[in-house]
């Protein structure tokens, strides 16, 4: 039997918005955030799970989406890098990269910022080395990571600041 032109209805939270949408059974998750929802902050680079540009938050754990089905996203909850920010707010993470120069072209920016979102959930204090573990898959061409990795210890005494009053 050919799949090709079988679809499904999947149900799922994007950004803290629900949504349920029909797809085609061999529709990748990346795409199906970037064409079918116009969330086009995820990067598509080797399609193969090896750079980190496509890296969202599922159900608050990281995930390559260009790995992933959007039929297995079905009744999950995802952000991606758009979902970060509260209205103008940008998170702390995204402001420290801003002011380290942890970015330049952008491509990798949206997979950096998820991963070390969970990063910083799940060890609020992080050591430069946790972080550059962390960041370990996700390849950045322009930047040498040491502002990423600024930025990322920056946010996190931040947060903690923010979170302590």
């Amino acid at each position: 039997m050919d799949s090709a032109g079988e679809t499904r209805t999947i149900s799922l939270t994007v950004n803290g918005k629900a949504y349920v949408k029909a797809v085609s059974v061999r529709m990748t998750l990346a795409d199906f955030l970037r064409h079918d929802l116009r969330l086009t902050g995820t990067h598509v680079g080797c399609e193969h799970g090896v750079c980190g540009a496509c890296t969202i938050l599922f159900d608050g754990l990281s995930a390559r989406s260009c790995l992933m089905l959007a039929v297995q996203a079905n009744g999950h909850a995802l952000t991606t890098v758009e979902g970060l920010s509260t209205g103008d707010q940008m998170h702390p993470l995204q402001q420290a990269l801003s002011d380290h120069h942890g970015l330049q072209c952008g491509f990798c920016t949206p997979g950096m910022l998820t991963t070390l979102v969970e990063l910083l959930h799940d060890n609020p204090s992080p050591s430069a080395d946790e972080v550059r573990i962390a960041i370990s898959g996700n390849l950045c061409r322009c930047t040498g990571y040491e502002g990423i990795v600024a930025a990322t210890l920056d946010a996190a005494a931040k947060m903690r600041a923010g979170a302590a009053t």
